[in-house]
C-alpha cells in the first residue's frame, strides 16, 4: 500500500501537478536576478508556472477528448439518449456532458438540438447543466491543485446537481416555456459519416486548436487574477471576506462568480491562489460553479431558447444547487484537505 501511495502522490505532484516545472522556473529566475520570495518574483513565477501548466494540460486533455467525443457526435448522442428512461436517463445524460463542450456557450446549441428532437425535457436539461459545469479536463486540473479527493467530490457533486436539477424540471412539467422555434427546429437523422484513425486524429488537432484560441485568453486573465491575489492581496483581506468568519461568504463568491464569463480552466488558477490565501474549500468551489454554470453570457444565450419562467427556475436551482455545495463543503473541509 506504501508503494501505491508514494505512486499515486507522484502523478499527482509531478505529472499532474509538474510541481518540477515550479522549481525549474523559480531556478530560472533567481538566476535572471529575480527574488521569487518577493511579490514580484514570487508573481512572475506563478503566472509562468500556472500559465504553462494548464495550456500543456489542457493541450493534452483536449485531444485526448475530442478524439473520444468524435465516437459520439450529435446524432449518436441523441440516440443513446432515446435509450433510457427516468432518472437512468438524466444521469446517462449528466455522463454525456462531461465528454461535451467546454463552456456553457457551446453548450446551449447541442441543448436545443437535442430538445427539438424530442428528447425528455429533463434529460436535456441535465446536459446543460452537467457540460460547462463539470468535464474530463477540469477533473485532472482540479488534482493537479486541490489533490484528488477535492477532484473527484468536485465532479461528483457537479453530477448530482445536474441531475436532480433535470429531475426537477422534468416533474414541474415546463415544456411550454420553451420557444416555440426550439420545438420545430427539427432534427436531421442521418447517419454519422464514418471518421477513419486518421481523420479522427486531425478532428482531435483542429479541437485542440479551436478551444485553444477560445479559452487561452481567459487562462491568462484567469492566471494573472491568481498571481495578483497570490502576492499582493493580504491573506486577512480574503479570510476576513471569504474565509470562516463570514457566514456570507459562499453567497459572496457566487455573486462575484455569476457576471464572468470563463470557464473550468480560467478559473483554477484565481481558486488555486484564495485557497492558498484562506479561503475555504466550498466557497471557492461555488465560485468555480457560478462562473462556469451561470455566467451571464450563457444565461441571455438561454433566455433566446427558453421563457423567463422556464430560466428563472434554471438560475433557481442552480444556484441554490451551488451554494448548498458550498455550505457542505465548509463543513466537511477536513476531511478533503
Amino acid at each position: 500500500m506504501k508503494a501505491i501511495h508514494s505512486i499515486w502522490l507522484f502523478l499527482q505532484d509531478q505529472i499532474f501537478g509538474m510541481k518540477w516545472l515550479n522549481r525549474l522556473i523559480g531556478d530560472v529566475l533567481s538566476r535572471l536576478g529575480f527574488d521569487i520570495s518577493g511579490r514580484l518574483g514570487g508573481g512572475v513565477q506563478f503566472f509562468l508556472y500556472d500559465t504553462i501548466k494548464i495550456t500543456l494540460l489542457l493541450c493534452l486533455l483536449i485531444f485526448v477528448i475530442s478524439y473520444k467525443q468524435s465516437y459520439f457526435p450529435p446524432e449518436r448522442s441523441r440516440k443513446i439518449l432515446g435509450r433510457f428512461h427516468g432518472i437512468g436517463a438524466n444521469i446517462v445524460s449528466a455522463l454525456l456532458g462531461t465528454v461535451t463542450p467546454f463552456c456553457s456557450c457551446s453548450s446551449i446549441p447541442l441543448f436545443i438540438g437535442f430538445t427539438s428532437a424530442g428528447l425528455p425535457f429533463g434529460v436535456t436539461f441535465s446536459f446543460l447543466i452537467s457540460s460547462p459545469m463539470v468535464d474530463l479536463g477540469s477533473l485532472v486540473l482540479l488534482m493537479s491543485i486541490f489533490g484528488a479527493k477535492v477532484a473527484f467530490a468536485y465532479v461528483g457533486i457537479g453530477l448530482v446537481i445536474a441531475v436532480l436539477g433535470g429531475s426537477l424540471i422534468e416533474r414541474l412539467h415546463m415544456e411550454a416555456y420553451v420557444e416555440d422555434f426550439v420545438k420545430t427546429a427539427g432534427s436531421v437523422d442521418i447517419a454519422s459519416p464514418v471518421l477513419t484513425r486518421k481523420d479522427r486524429i486531425q478532428y482531435a488537432k483542429d479541437q485542440v486548436a479551436q478551444t485553444f484560441r477560445k479559452v487561452f485568453p481567459y487562462i491568462l486573465a484567469g492566471v494573472g487574477i491568481g498571481a495578483v491575489i497570490h502576492n499582493w492581496i493580504p491573506e486577512s483581506w480574503i479570510e476576513r471576506v471569504l474565509g470562516s468568519d463570514n457566514p456570507f461568504g459562499v453567497i459572496l463568491a457566487v455573486l462575484v462568480g455569476v457576471p464572468m464569463y470563463g470557464d473550468i480552466f480560467g478559473t483554477i488558477p484565481v481558486a488555486e491562489a484564495l485557497l492558498a490565501k484562506g479561503a475555504q474549500l466550498g466557497t471557492i468551489l461555488s465560485f468555480m460553479m457560478a462562473v462556469t454554470t451561470l455566467s451571464l453570457p450563457s444565461l441571455i444565450m438561454l433566455k433566446k431558447a427558453v421563457k423567463p419562467k422556464l430560466l428563472a427556475l434554471f438560475i433557481a436551482i442552480c444556484t441554490a444547487g451551488i451554494i448548498l455545495v458550498g455550505y457542505l463543503f465548509n463543513l466537511f473541509s477536513t476531511l478533503f484537505i
